[in-house]
Formats: structure tokens, C-alpha cells, sequence
């Protein structure tokens, strides 16, 4: 049966010991995915409190972790979701992605309804993908690759 938090509070704890976890042992994302047998960012994203995880993917984690049975538990519970607290975020990487949202954003919006008509794109139907490729000009690029069932609104 699933179980759901009201409160993310042991979540954000499990997600700093397995980030621990994760440097003490010297694993990557990816190592957590394929033991898991989920992508790396759907099991990045479990790691860090934002998804559940199916059970045998939990045991599978916790047993490369050195996690115990109430982490593999607590995996497994439907998170509150939300990692960004409070109003712009102030780590580097995240605020990017913020000041891109904040300019492209409304562009975002007016070409998804122009092409789908009102509706939004799905976070829970999702796929996220992020590569390195090299850039033509030197050095590398980031290629992100946001992927969403779009779900039309619907008029009651």
C-alpha cells in the first residue's frame, strides 16, 4: 500500500545521508540507476526527496548506500515534493535555471499553447535527460532535454 508524507523533514535527512553515502563510497548517479533500474534522473531526483521509489529499486540503493531498512522504508513513501525553498534560489547552478525561466518562460508558455492549444505539460508524466556534447567553439555544452505529456484543459 502506499503511504504518503505530510512532512518532508525525514526525506531532506535520508537525502543528505545517501548523498554522504554516495561520496563515501565514490558512486555516481548513474552507478544508483542501474542498480535501481531506473533513469539517473528519476533516481537522482528519489535520492534527493522529490520521488518514490519502487521497492526492489529501494532495496537495490540502500544495499549500494549501506542504507538500512527504515531508509528502504522512507524510499519507498510518496514524498511532499518541492526542493527550493523560499523565494529565488541563491546556488549558482539552480538560480540559472531560475534567471532562464524568468526570461524564457513566457516564451515557453506562449509557443506550447500556440502548438497545443491551453493546457500545461506534465511533471509527473516526465522524462528528463541531460548530456554533454562538445561546442563547436570549444568547449562543451549542456544539452537538457525536458520531456512532458501535455495535458490538454478541459472545460466541466
Amino acid at each position: 500500500m502506499p503511504h504518503a508524507q505530510f512532512d518532508p523533514t525525514a526525506r531532506q535527512a535520508l537525502a543528505v545521508t545517501a548523498v554522504d553515502a554516495k561520496t563515501r563510497k565514490d558512486l555516481t548517479w548513474q552507478q544508483l540507476a542501474d542498480a535501481a533500474g531506473l533513469s539517473v534522473a528519476f533516481v537522482t531526483a528519489a535520492l534527493l526527496g522529490q520521488h518514490a521509489l519502487p521497492e526492489s529499486a529501494a532495496k537495490a540503493v540502500a544495499e549500494l548506500l549501506g542504507l538500512d531498512e527504515d531508509a528502504v522504508l522512507l524510499l519507498q513513501t510518496i514524498p511532499t515534493r518541492g526542493s527550493i525553498p523560499g523565494g529565488i534560489p541563491t546556488d549558482p547552478t539552480i538560480y540559472r535555471f531560475h534567471e532562464m525561466l524568468q526570461v524564457y518562460g513566457t516564451t515557453l508558455k506562449a509557443l506550447v499553447h500556440e502548438q497545443f492549444g491551453d493546457g500545461i505539460i506534465s511533471a509527473i508524466n516526465f522524462k528528463l535527460d541531460v548530456r554533454k556534447v562538445a561546442d563547436p567553439e570549444g568547449g562543451e555544452r549542456a544539452v537538457i532535454t525536458l520531456d512532458g505529456k501535455y495535458l490538454p484543459t478541459r472545460p466541466f
